[in-house]
């Protein structure tokens, strides 16, 4: 009956009752609930409590049948521990005392006046500053799935519609703090996206379709969803309604700063799947102490443009038009460096614009945030002249789009005070002159001790009395007191209150009058203080639509000011990106890694050329630890970098837009769904391979290496074929492995071409060149990066000894000509259709055909017995005597004992 409370309670007092009757309301929450200075926690929301927070934990009422476990915090300590509950996890309602406890009659009266939740927050502390904090909401309809994202904290409200892959691909991009979905949804949900996320399930009948449109329509005040664009989405509009539903049951109404909804239109960004995302490193890296993108790439100094860029990064851009506007004004913005640097110093002076009007459009800002508001729009009127002036239309633009807003900003700075504290129940939040009333209140509650020491010494002029002196208690209050030396010269208008042995206490009207003020004054004042204040927020608000646009704006203008920034330091070029099927990299670079280099260690670029007539696919062969995963990968950050509008690592580069990146790199184990290494590499190698288009950049990287020798080169072989020969999608391709088997692939496939990391090898050790040269390679040098690896030296002589026998099997069974006799030596051939025709392709190698290797031996001997020569040669080798050998005598001895064995001498 309540949730985490365990059994039902013995309710001994009124307000256990009422504790109870409000815990009901959010059973699956933890109910702090405020009593006097003190939010309290009991049941097993204090035993969470106590954990989560390491507060102690105490019982109520112990050792009788009530016992309740007991852990509380004081009030003015809730913004330190609330984050903590949250960030745990917790869903958290917040109950507070709706009367003042001195006028209550009978028990206080209490409410719910907020359920604060991962995906629903305001509070700076459970916030990140430099990305969103979304809520989502995941709606599945019969046809096809919605989803919606909020970040209340800065009004943005997203929806999209598409099939289950689609709807993935946007969670793993948006990482929300929190998902909704419908109880009866909650297997489909956790079989396509997992349970790792944050979630809540909601009753069935919140995600009614009628329901959800009007609960939209309402909060927007429209006829119709149609002037957002959304209003075919019938799925995706149900998941916003859902989302605008949890915001009314989470008390959070205040919520005027969501103005609109946008569309995410799957057809305007580049399809970059969740693997992907993942295998490129993008927001997140894979390791522990691994670099993302975004690290490299941000430079942004503004909360706003912090968060846009992790937009842009996941959601490249597919339109040539767009992508030029932006290189064109980075472009710009590296071509006049004193302009940019003017406007990343004026950058720097603005706070979280976007956060900061959304707390207004709640009411919840404090002073010191106002202040910083309006020192954020001080900066909004100089960005505004510079982009002005800069002679580039896309900054005119958004010059046009900037407004100082210099009525809020003036008022701002008129009443509150520069030093304010950050609560308004604290005073010295106005300054003075806003109001008469509250600087005569002031000037009572914090003037009083003058205007007391002034009284005294005028009764003392007045009376004679030069012991007399003015003095307070709580009993009393104020009072006059008098020795009894002097007590006859008491005016009569004085009243007695206390006698003492040694003096008399007195009070006057005066004194009554002044002391009434006094004790008023601080209550009265930070009334109409607190007054005034909601008076500003409330003007604050009629300018929430102007702030929120010069918030967006200024992310753009931080995010290119950021791109142009990187490609100086980094020696970026501007792209070349167009409609063509051309992808044309001059020495080429990865962005994180030649970050990560040793100082003075160069990164060695690289060329790429994939087209769609002449080199679609390229195979690259070479050992591991040569660099290929790296060449793949840097051709996709490159394509990625260039088409959110970024300069390039590189020297040169055509880019023919790219409409979907797939990445098949790496693979980790899913064991505890079952799912192998193998199968992991064959579930994401099948998505590709089903979603393939024609401006697709197919990058795949050692296919089949989880499996045997055989089925990897079989499956990497048919692989290959078929994104030649796909007559719907010619891909471009790259195809690195260490099957150097494949290279025959180009005998067959004229836009096949072969490839490898060139490598040096000398005296039996190999040195990473990693330079791509044209040409397939036949060796992978396992066995040399194992030693590399400081693998024991007995592993690897004896992997150099098996590798040795299995190749005189293979030259004893014909394979001695390598890949080009490969098909025919191969027991069993696959024919497959291509182009009309039958190509041959390796399916398998029988058992037979693949000689065991040599057992190892028990004991190394190095003569057989049997053997004269070497009988003799073991007779003169136990007759030398090596301490008195000079050297050449030794290399002469040697030489001898090299003839007899048939060798020929120097």
């Amino acid at each position: 009956m309540h949730g985490t409370l365990g059994p039902a309670p013995v309710i001994d007092t009124p307000l256990m009752k009422q504790y109870y009757q409000l815990k009901e309301q959010h059973p699956g929450a933890l109910l702090l609930f405020r009593v006097g200075d003190f939010y309290e926690t009991f049941g097993e929301d204090a035993v969470t409590a106590s954990r989560i927070l390491d507060i102690t934990l105490t019982k109520r009422g112990a050792g009788t049948s009530s016992e309740t476990p007991l852990a509380g915090f004081p009030h003015h300590a809730l913004d330190n521990y609330l984050p903590k509950l949250v960030r745990a996890g917790q869903r958290v309602a917040i109950c507070d005392q709706l009367e003042d406890p001195k006028q209550a009659k009978g028990l206080v009266k209490r409410g719910i006046t907020e359920l604060v939740t991962p995906g629903v927050s305001f509070n700076d502390n459970v916030l990140e500053r430099r990305s969103n904090n979304y809520l989502a909401a995941v709606h599945f309809g019969k046809q096809e799935c919605g989803i919606a994202f909020l970040d209340i904290s800065t009004g943005e409200f997203l929806v999209a519609q598409g099939d289950h892959a689609y709807l993935g691909k946007l969670l793993q991009n948006f990482s929300p703090a929190e998902v909704l979905f419908c109880k009866k949804s909650r297997s489909e949900f956790e079989q396509h996206y997992g349970p790792d996320y944050c979630h809540y399930a909601l009753d069935e009948w919140v995600f009614g379709a009628d329901y959800t449109y009007e609960t939209l329509t309402r909060h927007f005040n429209t006829a119709s969803l149609k002037g957002f664009g959304i209003d075919g989405l019938r799925e995706g509009i149900t998941a916003a309604g859902c989302i605008m539903h949890y915001l009314a049951e989470t008390k959070h109404t205040d919520i005027g700063h969501i103005a609109s909804i946008g569309r995410l239109e799957e057809d305007k960004y580049v399809w970059l799947d969740r693997f992907t995302v993942r295998n490129l490193e993008l927001v997140h890296a894979q390791h522990p102490g691994g670099v993302p993108l975004i690290d490299i790439l941000d430079q942004t100094v503004t909360p706003m443009g912090a968060r846009l860029l992790r937009k842009w990064v996941v959601l490249p851009l597919k339109e040539p038009a767009q992508i030029q506007r932006r290189l064109d004004t980075v472009e710009g913005l590296l071509d006049n460096p004193e302009l940019l640097g003017e406007l990343v110093q004026h950058l720097k002076q603005i706070n979280d614009l976007e956060r900061l009007i959304s707390k207004v459009a709640v009411r919840r800002i404090n002073p010191r945030e106002l202040l910083q508001l309006s020192r954020a729009l001080d900066a909004v009127g100089p960005i505004r002249v510079l982009l002005a002036g800069s002679g580039m239309r896309a900054l005119q633009k958004l010059a046009d789009q900037l407004n100082a807003c210099e009525t809020l900003r003036e008022e701002i700075k008129a009443k509150i005070r520069p030093d304010a504290p950050i609560l308004t129940n604290q005073g010295n939040v106005l300054n003075e002159g806003i109001d008469a009333e509250l600087d005569e209140l002031r000037s009572i509650a914090f003037s009083g001790k003058d205007y007391l020491f002034q009284l005294q010494q005028r009764e003392i002029q007045n009376t004679g009395i030069s012991s007399l002196k003015v003095a307070y208690n709580k009993v009393f209050g104020y009072y006059l007191e008098v020795t009894n030396s002097h007590k006859d010269k008491v005016p009569a208008t004085w009243i007695r209150k206390q006698t003492l042995v040694n003096a008399e206490r007195y009070i006057t009207e005066e004194l009554k009058t002044y002391e009434e003020k006094i004790l008023h004054a601080e209550e009265r004042l930070f009334v109409i203080e607190q007054n005034l204040y909601n008076e500003l927020v409330l003007s604050a608000m009629d300018f929430v639509p102007q702030i929120q646009q010069n918030a967006r704006a200024i992310g753009i203008i931080d995010c290119l000011a950021s791109f142009a920034a990187t490609a100086r330091q980094q020696r970026y070029v501007k792209p070349v990106v167009n409609d063509s099927t051309l992808l044309d990299i001059r020495a080429g670079r990865h962005p994180v890694i030649e970050r990560q280099l040793p100082p003075g260690e160069a990164y060695i670029p690289n060329d790429i050329r994939l087209d769609q007539d002449e080199q679609q696919i390229v195979v690259i062969t070479g050992p591991n630890m040569a660099g290929k995963s790296a060449l793949l990968r840097q051709t996709a950050l490159i394509v990625l970098l260039a088409q959110i509008g970024s300069f390039v690592p590189a020297d040169a580069a055509t880019i023919g837009v790219i409409d979907k990146i797939f990445t098949r790199v790496g693979a980790s184990d899913n064991l505890s769904k079952g799912e192998s290494t193998f199968m992991v590499e064959m579930t994401e190698t099948a998505s590709i391979l089903n979603n393939l288009s024609d401006r697709s950049l197919v990058l795949m990287d050692e296919i089949g290496r989880g499996t045997s020798t055989y089925d990897g080169i079989s499956i990497a072989w048919a692989i290959v074929e078929h994104l030649h020969n796909n007559p719907k999608a010619r891909a471009k391709t790259l195809f690195a492995t260490h099957y150097h088997e494949l290279n025959q692939l180009a005998d067959d496939c004229p836009r096949v071409r072969n490839y490898n990391v060139a490598v040096r090898e000398s005296d039996g050790r190999i040195l990473f060149m990693r330079k791509l040269v044209e040409g397939g390679s036949e060796h992978s040098f396992g066995i040399h990066v194992a030693r590399m690896a400081g693998m024991p030296t007995a592993v690897v002589l004896r992997a150099n000894e098996i590798m040795h026998h299995l190749e005189q099997e293979r030259a004893s069974t014909g394979l001695e000509e390598g890949p080009t006799e490969f098909d025919e030596v191969l027991a069993g051939l696959e024919t497959a259709p291509k182009n009309g025709k039958a190509s041959r392709g390796p399916v398998a190698q029988p058992a037979a055909a693949v000689a065991s290797a040599p057992r190892p031996s028990l004991q190394l001997s190095m003569f057989e017995p049997a053997d004269p020569v070497l009988e003799r040669i073991r007779e003169q080798l136990q007759q030398l005597d090596v301490n008195t050998l000079t050297p050449i005598d030794a290399l002469l001895k040697l030489n001898e004992l090299k003839l007899a064995l048939g060798g020929k001498g120097k």
